[in-house]
């Protein structure tokens, strides 16, 4: 057992995702820039369509069955990711769903959307600015009907939910030691912190000497970077470990107009996995990440022959948006 397996093995956890993930070299991508790219396959964990955010409910649905719930309120976008993890999470385990969106009610959902619907999620679309205070109402109103209540936030990125990609990293760090290749860079788009700040709490717990960059696709790279260390600081917290700030890198570079825009190098990414490798990213997240990777290959950021893993974290569904 790995030191990171021992450090989580205290909390509740089920098996919603299917891990391992393969990780594998991008070997036409690799010719073409000259760098050894690596990506690991999060967008095939598997359930509800797959994703990263799967990798966060294994550690929060254990816990919110652990408390007696039966009721859970997600926030997020129209096309959330999150959202549409949460809604077949409480099919699954018998627990009705509630989503506070931000965005108008579309005449014919469509992508993400469409299958919280087919997943009879109880849903409420409000402007983005009242989504909070929303989902606080809603939550009163359950519980003074005597539901008992699991709130997450956007994406899921609460300490509990952190867990999840420090148990991802351990994985990582098992890819990296069978690939047989010194993977010492590891880039991911980054929002809602809850990902990263995994990665970077697996990181402190087993003292990896590499770097993790989080290619931010909607929040200020400062911003970011607090966010990211105030969440693993606080899952560090759960389990008696401290995390360096130094360890926290962000690039807000690739953000373009904002959440959800995608930028001519966002969209000159996805036609490029899909050309040379086959495989679809999105143009919320994953699309403006895998931007950045090429960026630094081509502006030697990542040098020639150096090795580099790239997460896919999923979201492809918002393709049929």
């Amino acid at each position: 057992m790995s030191i990171i397996q021992k450090k989580l093995a205290p909390f509740p956890r089920v098996e919603i995702s299917l891990l391992p993930t393969p990780c594998h070299r991008l070997d036409r991508l690799s010719e073409e820039t000259g760098c050894e790219l690596w990506i690991k396959r999060d967008d095939l964990t598997g359930f509800g369509f797959g994703g990263n955010k799967t990798r966060k409910f294994d550690f929060l649905i254990a816990d919110a069955m652990q408390k007696g719930c039966d009721s859970l309120i997600g926030i997020g976008a129209n096309q959330s990711n999150f959202c549409r993890i949460l809604s077949a999470v409480g099919s699954r385990y018998g627990l009705d769903v509630f989503l506070v969106l931000s965005g108008e009610k579309p005449d014919h959902p469509t992508g993400n959307l469409l299958i919280d619907h087919l997943l009879n999620a109880t849903i409420y679309h409000v402007p983005r600015s009242q989504r909070e205070r929303r989902a606080q109402e809603l939550y009163d109103e359950l519980t003074a009907r005597g539901r008992r209540v699991y709130f997450m936030p956007p994406g899921g990125s609460t300490p509990v939910g952190t867990l999840g990609y420090a148990a991802g990293f351990d994985e990582i760090l098992r890819d990296i030691k069978q690939s047989n290749v010194p993977i010492r860079h590891i880039i991911h788009a980054s929002s809602s912190a809850g990902t990263q700040a995994g990665l970077v709490l697996g990181q402190a717990i087993s003292d990896w000497d590499g770097r993790i960059t989080g290619i931010s696709v909607d929040v200020p790279e400062k911003e970011l970077a607090k966010n990211v260390f105030t969440l693993a600081s606080q899952a560090g917290a759960l389990m008696d470990v401290s995390v360096d700030p130094k360890q926290v890198h962000t690039d807000g570079a690739y953000i373009g107009e904002g959440y959800g825009i995608p930028t001519p190098a966002c969209r000159e990414a996805i036609q490029h996995f899909a050309s040379r490798e086959g495989i679809f990213l999105d143009t919320v997240y994953t699309g403006k990440g895998a931007s950045g990777l090429l960026d630094y290959c081509n502006k030697g950021i990542i040098s020639p022959g150096e090795a580099v893993l790239f997460i896919h974290t999923g979201g492809n569904i918002q393709l049929f948006e």
